[in-house]
């Protein structure tokens, strides 16, 4: 039996917004690049006709090596390891840009774990053929029908390359019967949420390997309320983020699957509180306000703040005797206020300034 090759541990960057962009449409390639969303993913499959899917493929590398993409993830879906393209995707593509221009390869379609075994070792070829590292491109694993949501586990099992678990819903919807004709659209005469099973299911075999669980497009590009609310149900259960057709789309994702200062602020102080209660205290459960906080208090709190510092988001000083609990009031009261009062400093400022431009008859017309 073959030994399943391993890699160094995986940094797992954010991905709240995960942009897709036709391999095949120059214009949209240049235009992505300035666009703010967490990830692009270059793409090879549906969005590109097969008469020009081989044309695509030198577009997709002169992109992502002449291109400007900051510190955004970069990503290429292949085609489905089902059909002719796949094999010549990976190594045109990868061979001709790699680590440092290539973060990740999503493959789409998944249904078992022979699938990804061929695209792992295919990139291991490849990064031996070239000198680099082993491991040194990811993956990202699209399911999108039954075989591949009842697999999950094993799927995610099959390669220590794998960073993001994908929920395709248009396909799953066409693959279970479901009479959907929008992608991503919620069904008004199901009582609930028609994709909740399967979002769980989802999100719980990503987070058994300690993979980002990304929800798929919403296809009513112009409908922003509506991608919010889509966007917030798979938010709420804990997916990391969603992917984004529109460039309307991304600030949306950006704000939902992110974490504001506010929450972010009541996780570091909610942390603190639970350390001072264990370590001076020696508590194990201790009273933040009026809510009882403990271990699995803590655990949700690390969540939270750990968006934050990865946002780069850091908190407004407390004086030190301000307890835990009254230290969101205490910032409202005074940082906010005095950014309220600095605002009214500067208008008054520029005031006096006016006024003293008339006095000297300054005309500022």
């Amino acid at each position: 039996m073959a030994t399943r090759t391993t890699y160094p541990p995986r940094r797992l960057r954010p991905r709240r917004s995960c942009l897709a962009v036709p391999g095949s449409s120059e214009k949209m390639l240049a235009k992505a690049q300035g666009l703010d969303a967490d990830q692009v993913f270059l793409d090879l499959e549906d969005s590109v006709a097969p008469d020009v899917k081989e044309e695509a493929r030198p577009l997709v590398v002169d992109a992502l090596r002449d291109g400007d993409w900051g510190d955004k993830v970069r990503v290429v879906r292949v085609n489905d390891v089902s059909t002719r393209w796949t094999l010549g995707d990976l190594q045109h593509v990868v061979s001709n840009t790699g680590p440092g221009l290539l973060d990740c390869i999503m493959v789409p379609k998944v249904e078992d774990a022979s699938q990804v075994h061929f695209v792992d070792h295919v990139l291991t070829q490849i990064e031996r053929t070239m000198g680099w590292q082993d491991g040194a491109i990811g993956l990202e694993i699209q399911i999108e029908n039954a075989a591949g949501l009842t697999n999950a586990d094993v799927i995610l099992a099959a390669s220590d390359r794998i960073e993001t678990f994908v929920f395709g819903p248009g396909d799953m919807a066409a693959a279970l019967g479901m009479p959907s004709l929008t992608v991503g659209a919620i069904q008004p005469d199901y009582p609930g949420d028609h994709w909740h099973w399967v979002l769980m299911r989802v999100l719980v075999a990503a987070r058994n390997r300690g993979v980002l669980a990304i929800d798929g497009p919403y296809a009513q590009i112009r409908d922003v309320e509506g991608f919010r609310e889509v966007a917030t149900r798979s938010r709420v259960l804990g997916f990391d983020g969603k992917w984004v057709l529109h460039p309307g789309q991304i600030a949306p994702a950006n704000e939902i699957y992110g974490v504001s200062r506010e929450a972010y602020e009541r996780a570091e102080d909610i942390l603190d509180a639970y350390a001072d209660a264990t370590q001076r205290e020696r508590k194990g459960a201790v009273m933040f306000g009026e809510e009882m906080i403990d271990e699995a208090s803590r655990k949700m709190a690390e969540v939270n703040a750990l968006k934050g510092r990865a946002a780069g988001l850091q908190r407004r000083e407390v004086p030190e005797g301000v307890p835990f609990h009254e230290r969101a009031e205490w910032r409202r009261e005074h940082h906010e206020a005095a950014a309220g009062a600095g605002i009214l400093s500067n208008a008054n400022r520029l005031g006096a300034s006016i006024d003293a431009e008339v006095d000297r008859g300054v005309d500022r017309r």
